[in-house]
């Protein structure tokens, strides 16, 4: 597979356990040196939990690696600020995405549900239906879904004709070679080759105004995977997220909407990260997480592999944290 990321892909069948971020070697950014921490504390206690969710990022186990802290601010106060209990509700609905989906071939039910299975995280019936009957529910990203949620909107990015697709970074190399990219020849739960449902059913039609402002949150996106934006969905996080702000676009969300989806995605899909980038900006700007504008955190200059890379050797040069996470995340499926 053509590899423009700080990883590699792994196998479908067995999600990959997700225990650190990916430290970026890279010279500590200008605007960074000389900043000290607005909050008077050296080291952070904090249980880092990480979720193995999603294929490829893994959303299976909690793990724990023990900070150290002077401030009272625990690990539930962290964990709670980036992945909120209650979740975080979009403004849209499943719809009949699922069954279209399903009938489309993007999703081969049975290998789905399989997938899930040999995880050890069976499908509710109420996901179930929402791949077989639709529903009118609310999407809420939270801690139970999030694994369900990463497959469910890669499906939908792949499959989707858009001009995002047909017409930009991924076409590159041609379109002879778009089944080599990791959100693409990684796909291998559909009916049907990937490269035969990449971008081949227009399951959900933009108006030019909705098109536009799709191309300019999704070029403003990032992921600390790799250093591509969301116009760029070379990954499985990449592709999952332009289908997550598709369907927005596509109910006529609000950029700021879009942002907020993005940031509170990101969080679920890598809960270390940006529990590293809740500890940054309240070190910095005493801020909390929630209150930091959306635009921010999924910029390059925080939620990239670069970016992220930055932050966290200024954490660990600054006795934020004990120590570097040893692993890296999986673009993989």
């Amino acid at each position: 597979m053509i590899d423009n990321h700080t990883d590699e892909p792994s196998n479908i069948a067995a999600p990959p356990e997700l225990t650190g971020g990916n430290v970026i070697e890279t010279k500590m950014p200008d605007s960074l040196v000389g900043k000290k921490p607005k909050l008077g504390f050296l080291q952070l206690l904090i249980f880092l939990i990480i979720f193995a969710f999603g294929l490829g990022s893994g959303y299976l186990l909690w793990e724990t690696e023990l900070l150290q802290t002077n401030k009272p601010q625990t690990a539930a106060d962290l964990l709670r600020q980036v992945n909120p209990t209650k979740g975080h509700k979009l403004s849209a609905t499943y719809g009949d995405l699922g069954p279209a989906m399903v009938k489309s071939g993007v999703i081969d039910y049975d290998k789905f549900l399989q997938v899930y299975e040999s995880a050890g995280l069976p499908l509710s019936d109420a996901q179930k239906e929402i791949l077989t009957q639709g529903s009118d529910a609310q999407i809420v990203f939270n801690r139970e879904n999030a694994y369900f949620l990463l497959n469910y909107f890669w499906a939908l990015g792949l499959i989707n004709e858009n001009p995002i697709l047909t017409e930009g970074a991924m076409m590159q190399y041609g379109p002879e070679e778009v089944g080599r990219f990791a959100s693409t020849g990684g796909w291998t739960i559909g009916a049907k080759p990937a490269t035969d449902l990449f971008a081949s059913t227009p399951l959900i039609v933009l108006t030019s105004e909705q098109q536009a402002k799709l191309e300019k949150v999704t070029q403003n996106v990032y992921r600390p995977c790799c250093n591509n934006s969301t116009y760029f969905p070379d990954c499985n996080h990449g592709m999952a997220m332009l289908g997550l702000l598709t369907l927005l676009a596509s109910e006529n969300a609000s950029e700021t909407e879009l942002y907020d989806a993005a940031k509170y995605a990101n969080a679920f899909w890598y809960p270390q990260q940006y529990i590293e980038l809740a500890i940054y900006f309240n070190a910095i700007d005493g801020q909390e997480f929630s209150k930091v504008d959306s635009r921010k955190v999924v910029s390059g200059d925080f939620s990239s592999g670069t970016g992220f890379g930055k932050v966290h050797q200024y954490l660990v040069a600054n006795g934020l944290l004990e120590q570097a996470p040893g692993s890296r995340n999986s673009c993989g499926v």
